[in-house]
């Protein structure tokens, strides 16, 4: 199987094309890429940046640059000696705008005789028949006058168009009626009950709905591709990439969301070794693991995503001293907010988790009882075994099962719902003999659900409300564990190593709830806990949302994203939106206060009213703690880069990121990026006789660790994973392996290395063979190299024989 060594991801889109992305593949090819990864590119939703809803699985996205757009692009990436990843999303179609999606048009008009309907997972029955669309201000009683019919026929709707403000509908054949289209109430609500969908309340998205969705998101339907036929129908144009040499391999998005993952990489790596001729193809699924958790050994991947590669990466930066103070000031604020203290993280995402079930998954979670033997739900009813479906869940330890594997993480959440809810026992004891038979389709739609329940009550809900440390809540980590050792991180790559050598690593994606970068910054605090909670102290005094976690969480963010730019009233006036937006956000999904359904105006007011202070009068005192911070906050982002370029595994650069990654949640950190200014950066850093560069805020010195990490990997083959001692009185704040003849070395904890007085004594035991630092182009004779020495310039080094 060919494999990248790195990958940079792009996020493709109308204001960033496929010859936008050609135009760049010089700039990647020199920055010392392997392959491009790409973003999805097949037709998406009108407007959509993330392409993650799309509509038509026949093409490549027109305004992404069309199918010449990316030949164009493969022929540039070729002339370059790059490979192509491209992200492909098997789990949903986009259905916000029906119009744009054929085959969801064609289910709305025909119903079950579409020849569309089997593509989508829709419970039929459940519906009478129809599709259930949650797109009214109010219930139809309360709206039906403002829903009108256009009897004017059109291609895709021969019989006229249903309409309700900028929504449109296909009329169903023959049922259109000039009663109807004269406005006749009588004559509407008939014409509505003869469609092969059903107009409803928007809220009644949460409990009432009848086909799967992608997590909450009713605006992406899911799609079935366990059926034969539709794997095929939605696979031919991306194995077409593959037979015509435009795609080297595959992203799989959220795999989790299907109803047999593993059968469906089975599937997929058969299609793949027909399309290129008998060569298997390079395929990653987007899984997030539990801590401890494994991947699948029996999947045919090449491992996820990377998201467990920068949970230890952060962690093994993050200092444990720090965890009880910042435990006592969450404590100190929650008790001055009113708020119960924390009894726990496992607790905490317990209930955010019920919360979820008991909200946005009930239409799932209904789906799952009437999927039970008609026996126990006619011994215990229909909202017991709701109850007690959404227990079992809120307990499930992990995304998701595959069974027969995994059957243990069924028995563990049944065992601690039955603590919690003993007087649920005896519906718990008989639901999972029914959960665990992969005979019945209950169960494989259980382990369905069970994913969605974790995400959003998790990474969309908890993460939000656990504040202690905002740089531990990230996709993929488990806040709960505050620190990683060196030894335990050294394990995790060997087991890295041994086990997924060809998995992707990363540090940032277009999911990250921050970016690289403002995480090292905010892995400060851990060492300046006391600093920390005086500062904060001083900046609720200027202002304050009434909710100390919440203000812990927002001056986080506001100290470690502040930008460079901010320097200028421009860059300042920017930033105050992106944190605006960054708040609302934040506040909403933590749903504590205010939320997406109903907000709290005060709140919400006094929360904007704290970003105002902080990019206006208090800007100058925000700024000088930043300053104070950022030199550490820059040591950790050079180290956590060249941990990942240089660890086991494939290091994907997110876009931009070769300068620092300063973003804040989606769609920030989906921001245009500026590669005439890296390009110019690089050619700068390269030119003969160039010095390196000084580690400050322009992020230069990021991009010349970034370029020379990712050349001498290609340049050099990675066989080994092997720690590098360190003996003196620092020897805890480096981290140091061998890689086969290529060491890397990095700084951990710089703020409390400089506050004892620096590396001192301290070596790194390396081979007694003189070594030249590629970062900065110094000779050390090798043995015992004192890091006072070797780290003079930069926190980190590159040394190879």
């Amino acid at each position: 199987m060919r494999h990248p060594l790195s990958t940079y991801r792009l996020q493709i889109r109308e204001s960033f094309t496929l010859d936008d992305a050609a135009e760049v593949t010089g700039y990647l090819r020199d920055l010392g890429v392997s392959w491009a990864y790409l973003s999805p590119i097949l037709e998406a939703t009108p407007g959509s940046d993330h392409g993650y809803d799309v509509v038509d699985v026949e093409r490549v996205d027109p305004v992404r640059g069309g199918a010449e757009g990316l030949d164009r692009f493969a022929a540039a990436a070729r002339a370059a000696e790059l490979g192509i990843l491209i992200d492909i999303v098997p789990n949903h179609m986009g259905v916000s705008e029906p119009r744009s999606n054929a085959w969801w048009w064609d289910v709305l008009r025909q119903g079950r005789a579409s020849a569309h309907a089997s593509a989508f997972d829709i419970d039929w029955e459940f519906g009478r028949g129809k599709v259930r669309v949650p797109v009214l201000g109010d219930h139809l009683d309360a709206v039906i006058d403002e829903i009108t019919y256009d009897p004017a026929p059109a291609d895709d709707a021969p019989d006229g168009l249903i309409r309700y403000y900028d929504h449109a509908f296909p009329v169903a054949p023959g049922t259109g009626t000039d009663a109807a289209a004269a406005g006749s109430r009588e004559a509407i609500e008939a014409l509505l009950d003869a469609q092969n969908f059903e107009l409803r309340f928007w809220q009644d998205e949460a409990d009432d709905l009848n086909y799967r969705r992608f997590f909450a998101v009713t605006t992406l339907a899911g799609v079935r591709v366990e059926l034969p036929e539709v794997f095929d129908a939605t696979h031919a144009e991306i194995l077409r990439w593959v037979r015509e040499g435009l795609a080297d391999g595959l992203r799989v998005d959220h795999p989790d969301g299907l109803v047999d993952p593993g059968g469906y990489l089975d599937r997929l790596a058969v299609a793949l070794e027909e399309a290129g001729d008998g060569e298997v193809g390079y395929v990653l699924g987007e899984k997030i693991l539990e801590h401890g958790e494994a991947l699948p050994s029996w999947w045919k991947t090449a491992g996820t995503t990377g998201y467990d590669a920068l949970a230890e990466i952060d962690r093994v930066l993050t200092d444990p001293a720090g965890e009880a103070a910042l435990d006592a000031l969450d404590a100190r604020l929650r008790a001055d907010s009113d708020l119960a203290p924390l009894t726990g993280w496992h607790d905490l995402i317990h209930d955010t988790k019920r919360k979820i079930a008991d909200s946005i998954q009930v239409s799932e979670i209904r789906r799952l009882v009437r999927g039970l033997p008609a026996g126990l739900r006619e011994e215990f009813g229909a909202d017991v075994l709701q109850d007690a479906l959404a227990e079992i869940l809120a307990c499930f330890p992990v995304y998701r099962s595959y069974l027969p594997a995994g059957r243990a993480h069924l028995d563990a959440a049944a065992g601690e719902a039955e603590v919690r809810r003993p007087e649920l026992g005896d519906v718990i004891e008989k639901l999972v003999p029914v959960l665990a038979d992969t005979g019945l389709e209950v169960a494989w739609r259980f382990q369905q659900t069970t994913g969605p329940v974790m995400a959003k009550g998790v990474e969309d809900t908890a993460f939000y409300r656990y504040t202690r440390l905002g740089s531990l809540t990230e996709v993929g980590g488990d806040p709960g564990e505050f620190s990683l050792d060196v030894a335990g991180f050294h394990t995790a790559q060997a087991l890295r190593h041994a086990s997924w050598p060809t998995a992707m690593t990363t540090l940032s994606t277009h999911d990250t709830k921050r970016g690289e970068d403002t995480r090292a910054r905010i892995a400060v605090l851990a060492e300046i806990p006391e600093t920390w909670a005086a500062r904060l102290e001083e900046f609720r005094g200027i202002a304050s949302t009434g909710h100390g976690p919440f203000d812990a969480l927002l001056w986080q963010a506001i100290v470690g994203a502040w930008p460079a730019s901010a320097s200028t009233p421009e860059g300042l006036k920017d930033y105050r939106e992106r944190l605006r937006a960054y708040a609302e956000k934040a506040a909403r999904e933590a749903s504590e206060v205010t939320g997406w359904w109903e907000q709290d105006e005060a709140f919400e007011e006094r929360m904007h009213a704290v970003v105002d202070a902080a990019t206006g009068p208090a800007a100058q005192r925000v700024r000088a703690f930043v300053d104070e911070i950022s030199p550490a906050g820059w040591s950790n982002g050079l180290s956590a880069k060249l941990l990942q370029i240089m660890g086991p595994g494939v290091p994907d650069v997110y876009q931009g990121s070769e300068l620092w990654e300063q973003s804040l949640v989606d769609p920030d950190n989906r921001r245009a990026v500026d590669f005439a200014e890296r390009r110019r950066m690089l050619a700068e850093i390269d030119a003969p006789g160039a010095r390196p560069p000084a580690v400050d805020a322009t992020g230069a010195a990021k991009l010349l660790v970034t370029s020379r990490a990712l050349r001498l990997r290609r340049e050099h083959p990675l066989e080994i994973y092997r720690p590098l001692e360190a003996a003196g009185v620092a020897s805890d704040h480096v981290v140091a392996f061998d890689r086969g003849g290529v060491f890397t070395v990095a700084t951990r904890l710089p703020h409390g290395l400089k506050a004892a007085g620096g590396w001192r004594d301290t070596v790194v035991l390396l081979p007694d063979t003189p070594v030249v630092d590629v970062l900065t182009g110094r000779s050390f004779a090798g043995g015992p190299t004192p890091l006072a020495d070797l780290l003079a310039f930069l926190p980190v080094a590159l040394l190879i024989f």
